[in-house]
């Protein structure tokens, strides 16, 4: 009898360990409320998106596009780090980034900005995991790795130019536009491109974590 006591105890501690990993399982997975809140801040970092785009065309003539994912990365801090730490699961970031490439896809740019807008991502939501999602330095080094997300409209000018020149002149453009195009396409110009995403994501990353902490935490928000 004691022998059938101790199996009884041992099936339902089984039982009771498979359902809390399975529990665990599920919790873990992106739910309903979870998409509807990666869809709101996704739509708002498109439109910071459109914002930087508009800033860069302004600021830097002639550098717009090259320039672009810096500024996004510099005015897209809040958004980012309040969707890691308000979802805390793994994909959020992902769907976020996938999202936006395929726009960008569909809206004629190359494959490749799918690409990074899918590679990118990815790792930064391995890194974001790596901490819990909890981790600022962990969330700071994941927003700086995203932000090269944006980089897939832009590489096509340096590795790419036979492609983007054909692309330019499917769409009618004349010799002096592509020229125009291309005048400052060099490897000093992606070096100074690239280090400029690093550096607009840190302090950009560094803003919306303050702003976090001083705003949405307190309120209790996240």
């Amino acid at each position: 009898m004691t022998h059938q006591g101790n199996d009884t105890n041992i099936t339902t501690a089984s039982v009771d360990s498979a359902g809390n990993t399975t529990m665990a399982a599920k919790a873990a997975r992106l739910s309903v409320p979870d998409l509807i809140t990666i869809g709101v801040f996704t739509a708002l970092y498109f439109v910071l998106v459109a914002v930087a785009t508009l800033i860069s065309t302004v600021a830097f003539v002639g550098f717009a596009s090259i320039f672009l994912p810096a500024i996004a990365a510099l005015i897209s801090g809040c958004v980012y780090m309040l969707l890691a730490t308000k979802v805390r699961k793994f994909g959020a970031i992902t769907v976020m980034g996938a999202v936006i490439g395929l726009f960008l896809f569909v809206s004629g740019h190359f494959v490749l900005s799918f690409i990074a807008s899918i590679v990118f991502p990815v790792i930064a939501d391995l890194i974001a995991r790596a901490g819990s999602y909890r981790s600022r330095t962990g969330l700071l080094a994941s927003y700086v790795v995203f932000s090269y997300g944006l980089t897939g409209p832009i590489l096509p000018l340096w590795f790419m130019k036979d492609a983007y020149v054909a692309s330019l002149q499917a769409r009618g453009k004349d010799a002096a536009y592509i020229d125009g195009v291309f005048s400052h396409i060099n490897m000093g110009t992606f070096a100074i491109a690239m280090i400029a995403i690093v550096v607009c994501a840190l302090v950009g990353g560094w803003f919306g974590q303050r702003v976090l902490r001083r705003h949405f935490v307190k309120a209790g928000i996240v």
